[in-house]
């Protein structure tokens, strides 16, 4: 049977979230990868192109993949909005935490208090100070732009209005 919701007829028989079965297992499978892909981009950020903020991207865009072609209800069980929030916090309260602590045991605001930066050793522990913050700058931007994704995703606009 059909119902009429404004203007847009819903069949009741279709009314399942997400899109199609293909759909739905092609982002299951992809999503594992992607997120794998966003991680590598972080943790060798510092030696090469990429970063926190191209990481965490490329990690928002698996969540979001995830919301597109499941629906928002199976996503939000992954991955809800006050759990994204809290990591969204904990990403800025560590990335404050080692700028300031290199104020405190250092004395320079932001300074590298770890590992002093050696550039013969190559490879992810050569600036362990930077791929702490690139962690952070990851965490808190693949956060906040899943937030803004699932909080636009809500909003319904109504051209009756």
């Amino acid at each position: 049977m059909d119902n009429i919701e404004g203007h847009i007829i819903v069949d009741k028989r279709h009314s399942q979230s997400g899109m199609s079965l293909v759909v739905k297992t092609v982002a299951r499978w992809i999503v594992g990868f992607i997120i794998v892909f966003g991680i590598y981009v972080v943790l060798y950020g510092h030696e090469t192109p990429g970063g926190g903020f191209a990481g965490g991207v490329a990690i928002a865009g698996a969540f979001i993949l995830l919301t597109l072609a499941l629906g928002l209800q199976v996503a939000f069980r992954t991955l809800g909005n006050r759990p994204a929030a809290l990591l969204a916090s904990t990403g800025v309260l560590f990335f404050l935490g080692l700028a300031m602590a290199g104020l405190f045991v250092a004395n320079a605001f932001f300074k590298n208090f770890i590992v002093p930066v050696d550039h013969s050793q190559p490879g992810l522990f050569g600036a362990v100070f930077i791929l702490l913050c690139e962690i952070g700058v990851a965490v808190v931007v693949a956060m906040s732009i899943f937030r803004i994704f699932s909080a636009l995703s809500q909003t319904r606009v109504s051209k009756n209005q």
